[in-house]
């Protein structure tokens, strides 16, 4: 008899697996009932609107992480930190590791992880100042009522391009970030100069693909571009400083400095510079191999670097330097040398993260092992394709609905978690394109990107999951580093 209610309960075990689908593993309890642990969701989703191929992913949620309580994270202060394990309170924020985990530590000294919204501003289009203007009056009242919508959903700060100013004017503002652009601003005066466009440039238009760090014209220009945040140097509520947004890193650069500028222009004078003094004097660019480009690539991300991140620490030296923003998709995130050099000048690497479905903890630690530096990740999105728009741009994923929005944004945000030395996120953006708005650029013009919609509606589904996760961060950290 015994033996006979072994075997039932095991067949009823594997035919409750059968009907419950792949992930789900069953249990018999001490009562003899057989019950189930949860199965992770199975999202469908595509890499855009344009894409036939459907294919299936497995996006984790908390809820269903084996053996994980749900249990509420600990009070919040001001900054919306843990009220938990506080050290020295500085009076600004820093970055700290304890033990094998990276953290950012408030002005209090309590521990916080930037939990944040990008481009954390009221769009410009028609349609969205009309319905800005219906639904809250005043700029004033927006910032203070969708504050709070960003708080009560465990959100405590905001990413770049986001409306600082007004921000600040708030009694308690979300923790921010600000972007300068000393070498986006500086491109249209070196174009200006150099003539118009180029047939080998890239997205951004920058002159055969390359930064201009050698120009000495572009000294001045980050002097004059980067004191403007002096303003902001006693400012608590100011995490730190972006400069620049995916700029082109390309491995092949001092290919391009060789074989594309004239033998009068600085630039092209120090790439010489450093080939001869690394390969003599008669060498040339069929001397030049991949380790020579590497390396090169190093020395002139770095020039650009000590350059813009002396003039962010004459400026204000109270606030992290958060670097330029890599693009993940770009072949400097797997150059060593870039990293290596990151982390001489960056308090924190910063890098926009696209088209994989979940961080991958190999690359993660690369990033950290030879930079000796946190990350944070920059911008990062899904679209669903239950909010009325195209979905035409943009390199985020499409997903049927809002719900596997949120699902997608859980299982990142564990992914990163996972690897110890992620500070915080940017979900990118807050509102959705304007389709009506022509004056964007094409990345940015139909696509479900947003919080909310272009009339300030909020996607309810997509909070929710926001919500279930980001107010569990603390307890999730607790049981990752188990």
């Amino acid at each position: 008899m015994q033996y006979q209610m072994k075997i039932s309960l095991v067949l009823s075990a594997g035919i409750l697996c059968l009907i419950l689908g792949p992930g789900a593993t069953a249990q018999v309890t001490p009562n003899n009932q057989v019950t189930a642990e949860p199965a992770y969701h199975q999202v469908q989703a595509r890499q855009n609107a344009q894409s036939k191929t459907w294919k299936t992913y497995t996006a984790k949620t908390i809820d269903k992480l084996p053996g994980f309580s749900m249990k509420t994270d600990p009070d919040l202060n001001v900054y919306g930190s843990w009220k938990v394990n506080q050290s020295a309170a500085t009076g600004y924020f820093r970055v700290e590791k304890k033990g094998d985990r990276w953290w950012l530590v408030d002005p209090e000294g309590y521990p916080f992880i930037h939990k944040g919204i990008a481009v954390y501003r009221a769009g410009n289009s028609t349609g969205q100042k009309a319905a800005m203007s219906t639904k809250y009056g005043t700029q004033q009242n927006w910032v203070e009522k969708e504050s709070q919508l960003l708080k009560d959903h465990g959100f405590n700060g905001t990413g770049a391009w986001s409306n600082v100013d007004l921000m600040r004017e708030s009694a308690k503002p979300l923790v921010y970030t600000i972007i300068i652009s000393p070498m986006g601003s500086y491109r249209g005066e070196h174009k200006k100069r150099f003539g118009g466009n180029y047939k080998v440039a890239g997205w951004q238009g920058y002159r055969y693909d390359l930064a201009m760090v050698f120009d000495p014209e572009f000294d001045a220009h980050v002097e004059k571009t980067i004191s403007a945040i002096a303003k902001y140097a006693s400012d608590k509520y100011l995490l730190g400083y972006f400069t620049d947004n995916e700029l082109p890193w390309k491995n092949d650069a001092l290919d391009r400095h060789l074989n594309f500028l004239a033998k009068d222009e600085a630039c092209y004078l120090a790439a010489k510079k450093w080939l001869d003094e690394r390969k003599g004097k008669d060498a040339s660019v069929a001397d030049v191999n991949d380790e020579d480009r590497l390396a090169f690539t190093g020395f002139y991300f770095e020039t650009y670097l000590k350059k813009v991140a002396a003039a962010v620490r004459k400026y204000d030296p109270n606030h992290l330097y958060l670097g330029c923003r890599f693009n993940q998709e770009k072949e400097e995130l797997k150059n060593p040398a870039i990293f290596k050099v990151a982390g001489k000048y960056m308090d924190v690497v910063s890098i926009n993260h696209y088209r994989k479905w979940e961080p991958v903890q190999s690359i993660m630690t690369n990033w950290t092992t030879w930079s000796g530096k946190p990350f944070i990740i920059t911008e990062w999105y899904t679209k669903g394709e239950d909010s009325e728009l195209p979905n035409n741009t943009g390199a985020g994923w499409n997903v049927p609905t809002q719900k596997e929005r949120g699902y997608f944004y859980q299982n990142f945000t564990i992914e990163l978690l996972k690897s110890k030395a992620c500070v915080g996120w940017h979900w990118f953006t807050y509102q959705d394109n304007d389709p009506a708005d022509l004056s964007t650029d094409p990345s940015n013009r139909d696509s479900n990107k947003g919080i909310v919609n272009s009339q300030f509606v909020p996607y309810t589904p997509l909070l929710e999951n926001m919500k279930q996760l980001n107010t569990h961060v603390f307890e999730l950290i607790k049981y990752l580093d188990k």
